[in-house]
């Protein structure tokens, strides 16, 4: 069974780092592509970063050169390390997968997610 748990989210100051981890289970984890998304009540979701089978890497404008995504195939684990962060950067933040496919799609097309786990900046 495949899953996705997500850890690492806190509650911290603008300016703050965090790094968020997602460990993974029950797929070839170095095969595919996987990536962070964010949400907000009432908002849509927000993709944040994936990144591909073969290391390709995409970042979304509002996070760009403050957040790096990163992954150790070994350890099947997905990270997330969150520099200089703004309020606006409060959210949950989602562990995605998109199994079957070693490249990125839109967001629409991961195919499993984990829980979350909540990111809260304040000012």
């Amino acid at each position: 069974q495949v899953q996705l748990l997500e850890s690492g989210g806190d509650s911290v100051q603008a300016g703050g780092s965090l790094r968020l981890s997602c460990s993974t289970s029950g797929f070839s984890f170095s095969r595919h592509c996987v990536g962070w998304v964010r949400q907000t009540p009432g908002k849509e979701r927000e993709g944040v970063a994936p990144i591909a089978g073969n290391m390709n890497t995409e970042y979304a404008r509002s996070v760009e050169g403050r957040f790096t995504i990163s992954r150790d195939n070994d350890r099947r684990t997905l990270h997330l390390q969150m520099d200089n962060l703004e309020p606006a950067d409060t959210a949950m933040y989602f562990c995605a997968a998109r199994i079957g496919y070693w490249y990125c799609g839109h967001l629409d097309e991961f195919t499993h997610w984990g829980q979350g786990t909540q990111v809260t900046v304040s000012s």
